[in-house]
């Protein structure tokens, strides 16, 4: 009866070789994601950025809130 970790030593080279190419890549894909969600995030601040140098928000807050508050 295999006890502890031993079970690991009975596995064929293969489906270790297997399992690695999986886990890394699932890690892969979680990085590109990840790059992709951060990417979204600076190009909606740069945005953000630029709207508040062209002053679109002093604009807005001069001329349409200004009106309903």
């Amino acid at each position: 009866m295999l006890v502890g970790m031993e079970w690991i030593t009975q596995l064929p080279l293969w489906a270790i070789l297997l399992g690695v190419i999986l886990i890394i890549i699932i890690f892969w894909k979680l990085i590109k994601f990840a790059i992709k969600i951060l990417i979204i995030i600076l190009v909606f601040f740069l945005i953000l950025i630029g709207l508040d140098l062209l002053g679109v928000f002093a604009w807005i807050n001069q001329n349409i809130l200004a009106h309903f508050l």
